[in-house]
């Protein structure tokens, strides 16, 4: 085992899941709406896609051209999901905002397949992986092993990301009355709106 390729590969998971995207207002959205383990594990779906997508990436196989032929189309159901998560979220109203929060397995797993799946409706991410692992020394047939921890040490920055960013996130939810938290919600759901525009601009324009 290498620390540094884990060190490597933590801090582009961090790199990859810092910006603000679809993703990262997701995971504010959820986290002030029902709490912080619905935020981190909204992120985590994502972290968890970057991961396959980055183990694709060193790897090369052919599921990788598979995808990226096949990138328009994919990437058109993920700028649907999007208009539909942000139309949704503009249309909730301040009574379910403050509801109790739900967390059952089967909203858990809503929130981190629904993350997972927004991910992975961009196979050009295996593109980014395959440049930023060849620029870190993996050539396009690197050793399994190092592969493998440079992939784990992805997943890790990327989940390390989405754990602060809920619990951030999360130390205001409270301190947030009922109209702004409504606003909030109405707010982000036009930013996924206008990601999900771009999603489908980019794949068709």
């Amino acid at each position: 085992m290498t620390i540094d390729l884990w060190l490597r590969g933590f801090v582009i998971g961090l790199a990859i899941a810092a910006p603000v995207g679809p993703i990262g207002v997701l995971c504010m959205r959820r986290t002030l709406n029902t709490g912080r383990l619905a935020g981190f594990v909204t992120g985590l779906g994502a972290a968890v896609a970057d991961g396959v997508y980055g183990a694709i990436g060193a790897f090369g196989t052919a599921l990788a051209a598979l995808l990226i032929d096949r990138q328009e189309w994919i990437a058109t159901v993920g700028g649907i999901f999007l208009l539909w998560l942000g139309i949704a979220g503009m249309r909730r109203p301040p009574a379910e905002i403050n509801a109790a929060p739900s967390r059952g397995a089967v909203d858990l797993a809503g929130y981190f397949g629904s993350t997972f799946l927004l991910t992975l409706a961009n196979p050009a991410t295996i593109l980014s992986f395959a440049a930023i692992f060849a620029s870190v020394g993996l050539g396009s047939t690197p050793d399994a092993g190092s592969a493998l921890q440079l992939v784990a040490g992805v997943l890790l920055g990327s989940a390390a990301w989405w754990l602060f960013l809920s619990l951030a996130v999360g130390a205001v939810r409270h301190r947030l009355r009922a109209t702004a938290t409504a606003w909030i919600n109405r707010i982000s759901g036009l930013v996924l709106v206008g990601f999900g525009l771009w999603a489908l601009w980019i794949a068709w324009g």
